[in-house]
């Protein structure tokens, strides 16, 4: 398990949502947003896992390295993600629900290929391992929320940096699936 990949890939997925959680910080009670973050990057990621695995029963692993494809759209494909403004009476389901509206695409996309070829074990650390850069990075942004060139530096640059770091995702799983030795292979 690549937990650099890892990092990246949950930064990257989870960038736009940053600025997301200061509002939601600034609005809830922060045990209630870390839930709903929690549950719902938890939630994706067990979606992403379960698709992976049924493609995976009729397609090898090389071939579904196609699927780095995605994320590399994603880089160059602009989308306007809003929230949906609904008010619920539970803040953790609101918190997830607004996640979800926001991030459910990009991380199914991003995550599908990249645990594509874990095995059980592997998934189940990637979720506690995700999760827990979920709930720290809940900690850090509360830290964080009110230092002015932090927010300047991510409105300035962080659309570019997610992009980047969507097509390096999307060229690991090429590379990683072994889809370039096979397309290599093919051509010698």
């Amino acid at each position: 398990m690549n937990y650099w990949l890892l990092t990246l890939t949950f930064l990257s997925v989870n960038l736009d949502f940053f600025f997301m959680l200061i509002f939601l910080l600034n609005k809830y009670q922060m045990s209630k947003v870390m839930i709903g973050y929690l549950l719902g990057n938890l939630t994706l990621l067990i979606l992403s896992y379960a698709v992976g695995k049924a493609l995976l029963v009729f397609l090898p692993e090389w071939l579904l390295g196609i699927l780095g494809i995605l994320p590399i759209y994603l880089a160059f494909h602009d989308d306007d993600d809003s929230a949906d403004d609904k008010h619920h009476h539970s803040q953790i389901v609101s918190v997830m629900l607004t996640y979800l509206s926001v991030c459910a695409g990009c991380n199914l996309s991003i995550f599908l290929p990249v645990l594509v070829g874990e095995d059980l074990l592997h998934f189940l650390m990637t979720l506690v391992f995700i999760g827990t850069l979920t709930l720290l990075v809940v900690l850090v942004i509360k830290v964080i929320a009110n230092v002015s060139a932090v927010t300047g530096v991510m409105e300035k640059y962080g659309e570019k940096l997610m992009k980047t770091c969507y097509v390096l995702i999307g060229l690991w799983v090429f590379w990683d699936s072994g889809l370039i030795s096979h397309v290599i292979a093919f051509f010698h």
